[in-house]
């Protein structure tokens, strides 16, 4: 695509509004001399004159009145638009729109949603449940949250939780039917209920810790679905043994709908992460919504250190 000559258009436009060279430096909060070289560069760019300069008066050639005529008020709408961008940039009010799986958002969000919507009144939260590692970029999002193992290395990463745990579970009448595995090995003779990554569309991996070593097993998957509260809602039907992160899943084991298996197998899962695109740091709403996220991680921390 070929590239049009817009360098100077600004001193160009100010000339003619000033009526004069002087006039237009002082607008500009330049020099004179700067002012009539950046005119003669535009004109060299363009291939003609667009202004002509006597002692008395500058008039428009007929190529500058073109120019004048069509570019002013282009000109205008785009300064326009420029300023509400960076008024974007500075804003304690707008929406933000995040993309987040149903964990993180338990987890990670949900905590202080309360608390942050009631401190900054002028900000909306747009949000998209996705299990699929989408390109926040591509799709118009500010931020995502998700496990840090996952991320992508050109985003900036702000960490929002302690390392998580992960669960074997399952519906106490399944356990009492089928037994209660002692060892992960003993999970390939029962029904299991695995998640199926959306964008890969493979099974995800189960892995265990054992001797501080961390392996795969692979059980056969009776029911799959796409959504890890697929796996936790068929786990509590009784279907058979699903695997969630402890903290997504807690509600229903504290209820005791779901019970924990194989506990002293299980794997750490890395932090979750709030996560956003270089350009993006010089937006105020999201700003305001890491420095809460990350205010209520160090009081969890602390809290938990005093216990």
């Amino acid at each position: 695509m070929e590239r049009i000559p817009t360098q100077g258009i600004d001193v160009f436009l100010a000339i003619v509004r000033e009526g004069s060279l002087r006039g237009a430096a002082r607008v500009l909060g330049i020099g004179a001399p700067a002012v009539s070289l950046q005119l003669k560069a535009l004109e060299e760019r363009l291939g003609v004159s667009l202004l002509i300069r006597t002692t008395r008066s500058i008039e428009l050639t007929d190529a500058g009145r073109t120019l004048f005529d069509g570019a002013s008020p282009a000109y205008r709408d785009m300064t326009d638009a420029i300023k509400k961008t960076c008024e974007i940039g500075t804003a304690l009010n707008g929406t933000l729109r995040l993309s987040l799986s149903r964990g993180a958002y338990m987890v990670a969000l949900a905590p202080v949603l309360d608390g942050f919507l009631a401190a900054h009144p002028g900000i909306k939260l747009d949000l998209s449940w996705s299990e699929d590692l989408i390109d926040i970029n591509r799709e118009g999002y500010h931020a995502g949250i998700r496990l840090g193992d996952i991320l992508t290395p050109s985003m900036v990463a702000v960490r929002l939780t302690p390392p998580l745990k992960s669960a074997f579970i399952a519906a106490p009448s399944y356990l009492d039917k089928a037994g209660r595995p002692q060892h992960p090995r003993d999970l390939l003779a029962h029904q299991c209920i695995r998640y199926k990554l959306p964008s890969a569309r493979k099974i995800a991996d189960w892995h265990f810790v054992e001797d501080g070593q961390v392996k795969l097993i692979d059980p056969p998957a009776r029911l799959a679905f796409d959504t890890v509260i697929g796996v936790i809602q068929a786990a509590r039907d009784g279907f058979g043994i699903g695997w969630s992160l402890h903290e997504t899943a807690r509600d229903y084991i504290e209820n005791k709908s779901l019970e924990v298996i194989l506990e002293s197998f299980a794997r750490e899962m890395p932090p979750f992460y709030l996560y956003y695109p270089e350009q993006n740091r010089r937006v105020e709403c999201l700003r305001l919504l890491i420095d809460y996220l990350v205010a209520h991680r160090d009081r969890m921390a602390r809290a938990k250190v005093v216990r």
